[in-house]
């Protein structure tokens, strides 16, 4: 218990210090821009969520192509946080959304290191957190976005899954379909793992989790289809924003049209990129990774490469895939010392400038 609890403080703490040297990189760069670090980190989705803490659903906005976007894109679960940190604290809502995403990138690194030390320990429990943050995209869990939230509850939900509390399982899953539209990933985690206990085990409880599961996310959807007077308004408002489903044919063109183009090496450190999220969650199956990871991931993976808008946010909306660096963690748990600390401490240093670079250029959304 005691290992458990320190390998969990540590894995918090090494996470938090590699998202502050990431903020402290942009910082320095936006000095040297003569901009705003503080506003980077709060725009784009981060301005949505604080409207919708602030005033509520109903704001659209015409987009200069004719587009009509809708708020109703953005689930509730982050603006219900803001609003009470607001409350609170007197702070800003885009502030609060701040503290909230910091301290949910706590909760998550404490849950994925969670996840990693019941499967396998906790060196590779520690690993698996800080490859999570180190990732070049990792700078979204310190915006006012709502990847760190959902990283959070999808974390805990897989491990209240692996070690079957099914209503804690169910619950955190509902959370995690307040949170974002691919908590579909966690729902199918939890839904799929305890629906095959409860057949296998000839057990009622895991059921629980069943229910209780798919609530959040058919609630929000349920709920936008009445303020927008069509059952399926939720898709509808979705793709007003250009990010429906079309079996990823959107994005394959547009790798196509990279490879085609004078931007052609872009277009091949795309293939590599799918492949190796292929490599990936080919060892993640080869090492036998229990079921609600496998889904959790899965069903990521296929969310975002076969959505058709925001080719360049494809890595951002990966960034909760953290089972798929679990084969990574592992490979690198029994490296030296040495080689572990160089290896996280060039991708930190990658991670801190990417970001820094990314949202002083194109950035998210």
């Amino acid at each position: 218990m005691y290992s458990s609890a320190r390998g969990a403080v540590t894995a918090v703490l090494l996470v938090l210090a590699v998202r502050l040297l990431g903020v402290l990189a942009l910082v320095g760069a936006a000095a040297g821009e003569g901009c705003s670090a503080h506003a980077r980190l709060v725009r784009w989705d981060g301005q949505w969520y604080a409207g919708i803490a602030r005033s509520g659903y109903g704001h659209t906005v015409l987009h200069p192509d004719g587009r009509l976007l809708s708020d109703y894109a953005f689930f509730p679960l982050l603006p219900l946080l803001e609003r009470a940190v607001a409350t609170v604290t007197g702070l800003a809502y885009v502030d609060a959304g701040l503290v909230v995403t910091w301290v949910a990138t706590a909760l998550a690194a404490w849950g994925i290191y969670a996840v990693g030390e019941h499967l396998h320990g906790m060196r590779v429990g520690v690993l698996l957190a800080v490859l999570w943050t180190a990732l070049p995209v990792g700078i979204v869990t310190s915006m006012a976005y709502s990847e760190a939230v959902f990283t959070a509850l999808a974390a805990w939900a897989v491990h209240a899954t692996l070690t079957r509390r099914w209503w804690l399982a169910g619950v955190l899953a509902a959370g995690a379909g307040l949170t974002r539209p691919v908590g579909v990933a966690v729902v199918a985690a939890v839904v799929v793992t305890a629906a095959l206990h409860a057949v296998r085990r000839r057990e009622a409880e895991p059921l629980a989790g069943v229910v209780v599961a798919p609530l959040g996310l058919l609630g929000y959807l349920a709920w936008v289809g009445v303020r927008t007077g069509a059952p399926l308004g939720y898709f509808r408002v979705a793709d007003g924003w250009g990010n429906g489903v079309d079996g990823g044919r959107a994005f394959a063109a547009w790798i196509g049209d990279h490879l085609a183009t004078g931007s052609g090496w872009q277009g091949g450190l795309l293939v590599v990129a799918m492949l190796v999220l292929a490599g990936l969650f080919a060892l993640a199956v080869r090492d036998g990774q229990p079921l609600p990871l496998l889904v959790f991931a899965g069903v990521l993976l296929v969310l975002a490469l076969t959505t058709s808008g925001y080719f360049g946010s494809k890595p951002r909306y990966l960034l909760p895939a953290f089972p798929l660096l679990l084969p990574v963690a592992l490979r690198l748990s029994r490296a030296r010392g040495s080689t572990v600390v160089a290896a996280l401490g060039v991708l930190t240093a990658g991670s801190a400038a990417y970001g820094a670079v990314w949202l002083l250029g194109p950035g998210p959304p």
